[in-house]
């Protein structure tokens, strides 16, 4: 080894030395290390008695599950009592239905081809509030299938325009002993189908060859106004005679029937419906409908506690209808669905049916706007009712010719002996040949047309959403002002610039026609009333509604004005004149004239007995 190599061991072993004595820790240093030691120790010792112990619940807690199941299993349908809620979706062009593993029951029901005013998607109903089961007794246990979770054959179903399929929920009791919802779907269309069939019950489930279903649901808000949404929304049913019925629409109301038999029970919304519809027939039911005022979500809760009639086989076969109230949709589902839509009572709704909802129909195939259609429906009808606009012009004008007469003799006889100044005037009319009813009767026979598109409009779903001019949708108010409710009038938040220019064509329609009537005293001012109470009433009606009321306010000012150059009142004055030089027996004496002269000779003959 030379010098160099020595030299270079030697420095290395010299460093390692160093290191190790001065790095070497001190006491404390040690003792700190130690401390640590002993604190992992006592923590890896908690943990092992933690897992110890959870391990130790564990098996406790699963004593515990097998000893409730053990007491489940012993009761009817006892297994089927606990579970976890699965969602089974249906599908096909219009309908996205989720059925619910608890209880079987329709859970949701999305109408893919239409949104909310504020263009959500429309749902039915959800929630917690829905249900859909059947009651009975099981020995001596109450069952209601609505607690209880079914087994579906299929996670979902998806059918095609031209197919259909279905899906069963079981609901067991034992591997031989069941009952089976078995859903149904078209391809199209807003029916699905529903068969209950229990299988092997017929000694446990205690009946009489009926099935009591209980059937609740909690409507979802789908229109801009809730008032008028809850308005006209409530319970329907119809029954085997071919009558249709329904629960209050302004209030609470509860109904319970039993004597005659039911064939559908529906829970109507303004636009939309959820009906049942059974093959057999509802022997008994128990149907009501609230409202929950505080809810801004839901319209209306509505319940039917049903008792149906099983088959043959004891299978209750149903189906629902989840779609719009169209007239002509549901009609095409059968069963009389159509009477959903409320188009108004007794002559009222004939007028709809026969006269006003065919030419809307006709109308409507020709694609064109909706405001365009009502003011085309609005032109038929005046030129239709014109010969009655004529009668009644040319009576005014008769009676405005003869108002200088009738204020002379008001003159003479003085208003302080009434009937004495009535029987001058009915001679006045006898002399001129003028019935003072002529002009009122036309009008009288208009009214109920005016009534009936009163309720024709706010049913129509046509309008539903349809826009025209600054009317974003005609099936509801258009605002033009918004402000904050006003109590004393009913809560009126907004006015309606439809509604607005309905009311002043109606003042001007007034006025003008107190020139041709020659109207004085009250009767001139009792017409400029109504039009300020119909802007209070009608300004959150639909804006369709308003806007045909000024369009027949304007259309009838046009008549009146051609009507103007048919009628000379110089030619009438003259054929009054000619009628008074007849001879009183060459007179026709209308019923009305006899009548009055009648009452009027009562009326002197009672005083003189007296």
């Amino acid at each position: 080894m030379d010098k160099n190599t020595f030299t270079g061991l030697f420095l290395i072993m010299a460093i390692i030395a160093g290191s190790i004595y001065f790095l070497k820790p001190s006491d404390a240093e040690l003792k700190k290390e130690r401390l640590v030691q002993q604190q992992d120790s006592i923590r890896k010792g908690l943990v092992k008695a933690k897992t110890a112990a959870a391990t130790a619940a564990a098996k406790t807690d699963t004593t515990k599950a097998q000893v409730i199941d053990s007491a489940l299993l012993k009761s009817p349908f006892g297994a089927a009592s606990v579970g976890s809620e699965k969602v089974v979706t249906l599908e096909n062009k219009e309908l996205l239905v989720k059925l619910s593993t608890k209880g079987g029951k329709v859970a949701s029901v999305e109408l893919k081809n239409f949104k909310t005013f504020d263009k959500k998607p429309l749902i039915l109903f959800s929630g917690d509030q829905n249900h859909f089961g059947l009651n009975f007794t099981a020995g001596n246990t109450p069952i209601n299938t609505d607690n209880y979770y079914f087994t579906p054959s299929a996670p979902e179903l998806k059918v095609a325009e031209k197919d259909s399929a279905s899906v069963t929920l079981r609901l067991s009791y034992s591997p031989t002993q069941y009952i089976d919802y078995v859903y149904s779907l078209k391809g199209t269309g807003y029916k699905l189908g529903l068969t209950i069939k229990p299988t092997g019950l017929d000694g446990i489930i205690n009946n009489s060859g009926n099935i009591n279903l209980n059937w609740a649901a909690s409507l979802h808000k789908q229109e801009k106004d809730m008032k008028q949404e809850r308005q006209y929304s409530t319970v329907y049913y119809f029954n085997t005679e071919g009558q249709v019925d329904y629960l209050s629409e302004t209030k609470d109301d509860q109904k319970d029937i039993s004597d005659k038999k039911m064939q559908w029970v529906a829970f109507k919304q303004h636009f939309f419906s959820n009906a049942l519809l059974v093959k057999n027939s509802i022997s008994r039911s128990n149907i009501s409908v609230s409202t929950d005022v505080a809810d801004t979500a839901d319209v209306k809760q509505m319940k039917a506690d049903l008792t149906i009639a099983r088959s043959a086989d004891g299978s209750v076969p149903m189906e629902f209808y989840f779609g719009p109230n169209r007239y002509s949709t549901l009609k095409a589902q059968g069963s009389d669905l159509q009477k959903l839509v409320n188009l108004g009572w007794g002559p009222l709704k004939y007028i709809n049916q026969f006269a006003v909802l065919p030419v809307f129909n006709f109308l409507k195939q020709f694609n064109w706007n909706y405001g365009l259609i009502i003011l085309v429906l609005t032109i038929v009808l005046k030129l239709v009712l014109s010969p009655l606009t004529y009668k009644s012009y040319l009576s005014m004008a008769k009676m405005r010719v003869l108002k200088p007469e009738m204020d002379e003799i008001k003159a003479k006889v003085g208003e302080d002996n009434p009937t004495l100044l009535q029987q001058e005037y009915l001679k006045l009319y006898k002399k001129a040949g003028v019935n003072p009813l002529g002009g009122c009767l036309p009008l009288l026979i208009q009214m109920p047309i005016v009534i009936a598109f009163f309720r024709f409009f706010p049913s129509l779903f046509e309008l539903r959403g349809e826009s025209f001019l600054w009317m974003h949708d005609l099936s509801t108010y258009d605002s033009v002002i918004t402000f904050a409710p006003i109590a004393i009038l009913g809560g009126i938040s907004h006015i309606s610039l439809m509604c607005l220019l309905m009311t002043i064509s109606t003042l001007i329609y007034t006025y003008f026609n107190n020139q041709i009537s020659g109207a004085t005293g009250q009767m001139k001012y009792i017409g400029y009333i109504t039009p300020i109470v119909f802007l209070v009433t009608l300004n959150s009606y639909p804006a369709g509604l308003n806007y045909y009321y000024f369009l027949a306010n304007m259309l009838t000012f046009l008549q009146q004005y051609l009507i103007k150059f048919m009628v000379d009142d110089k030619k009438i004055h003259a054929q009054i004149q000619e009628n008074k030089k007849k001879p009183e027996e060459k007179k026709k004496k209308s019923g009305f004239g006899a009548r009055m002269e009648e009452m009027m000779r009562q009326q002197q003959v009672q005083p003189k007995k007296k």
